[in-house]
């Protein structure tokens, strides 16, 4: 457990809140005053980038120990690399959707498969020292299904471009271990799965 010298403090206060940038991201300027680890109060301007929490899904077809993965297309990931990145499906949730129908949705819109089951693994900030954005981490079994492309191509947004990417679930793990899963939420949910995969049965 972590220590928190500060708990008798004053809780932070937003001084000043103002968006400065409204788009399909969103920028928020603050000025907050928060309690110092000195016990002084501290006033700081900072930015932080809005765009509601997420949902990533781990979907496994457990018959034959298959991870589905999606390759697409992200644009900030091109200035340190090639641009494409091999992901578990993902996606923003909707206005006054709850994350576990969010987990659903964006399984059979990438995937084309209805999952039996979800599991909540982790809910975990995606980078705090910018955005506000959480990550809600699901698994999700999907038996003896069989990614449907078709199905995915009429579900999802007309300009998502994806890939569908099937990987055994030993190969999966050997990459996040190989260090060559460069996505953090894929490399949070391919160890997941190697430390329950003895209980899950795979």
């Amino acid at each position: 457990m972590i220590d928190d010298d500060r708990k008798a403090e004053p809780t932070p206060i937003v001084r000043r809140l103002s968006r400065v940038f409204d788009g399909f991201l969103c920028i928020d300027e603050a000025v907050v005053t928060y309690p110092n680890y000195d016990g002084q109060p501290k006033t700081v301007t900072r930015l932080c980038m809005e765009r509601g929490d997420s949902v990533a899904v781990l979907v496994v077809e457990p018959v034959r120990c298959i991870v589905w993965l999606v390759e697409q297309f992200r644009y900030p990931a091109l200035a340190k690399g090639p641009g494409w990145l091999v992901e578990i499906p993902a996606g923003v949730i909707d206005m006054l959707e709850e994350s576990e129908d969010a987990a659903l949705r964006e399984t059979r819109e990438e995937i084309g498969v209805e999952p039996t089951s979800l599991e909540h693994i982790a809910t975990f900030y995606v980078s705090p020292g910018g955005t506000s954005e959480r990550i809600h981490l699901y698994y999700a079994s999907v038996p003896n299904a069989v990614a449907d492309e078709a199905l995915a191509q009429h579900l999802r947004d007309k300009d998502e471009d994806i890939k569908i990417v099937e990987q055994k679930i030993d190969a999966f793990i050997a990459d996040a271990f190989a260090g060559r899963i460069a996505d953090a939420k894929t490399l949070i949910a391919a160890f997941w799965l190697d430390k329950h995969r003895r209980r899950l049965k795979l």
